[in-house]
């Protein structure tokens, strides 16, 4: 399982090409989101040592705070509202270097420098999104978007 990944061991493709599997273990054949939720974000936490990393869910016409690892965290964030939102509204991945520069960001921890949002769809339709906030400027690229793409596919989400 993920517990097997050493903090910075190897280049971050290579991080991600042993986390894949993992996560696959862990997912598969769990019919319960919240428990796949919860351990993709503690494998990401722990592979990587990224300051936050959860998911936010959409209920009632909000994100709604699900399973996380790290800080206390903003519980609700409306739709087209900082990178969460507008990952949401734009059903697609955003890379933010530098949340300071982010239009609308907001600050749920004045510690976060840089975040990836990745939504998470049902037939389209963007039901979560996972979101993962780094306390360094500039720690997100097109190989985080493409791993945890292929990592938020493998969570199955039903009604």
């Amino acid at each position: 399982m993920a517990e097997n990944l050493l903090i910075g061991q190897g280049s971050k493709v290579e991080m991600y090409e042993a986390l894949l599997p993992q996560i696959e273990g862990l997912v598969s054949g769990e019919e319960d989101v919240v428990a796949n939720m919860a351990n993709v974000a503690a494998a990401l936490k722990r592979t990587f040592d990224f300051f936050w990393v959860g998911f936010y869910v959409v209920k009632n016409g909000v994100l709604v705070l699900a399973p996380f690892q790290g800080p206390v965290a903003c519980t609700r964030i409306k739709f087209g509202k900082g990178v969460c939102g507008t990952a949401w509204k734009e059903a697609q991945t955003i890379v933010v270097p530098d949340v300071e520069q982010f239009p609308g960001h907001i600050a749920c921890n004045s510690a976060s420098r840089s975040e990836i949002v990745v939504p998470l769809f049902r037939d389209k339709e963007v039901v979560a999104v996972l979101d993962i906030d780094s306390d360094s400027l500039n720690n997100f690229d097109e190989t985080d978007a493409k791993y945890l793409e292929t990592i938020c596919r493998l969570i199955n989400i039903r009604d």
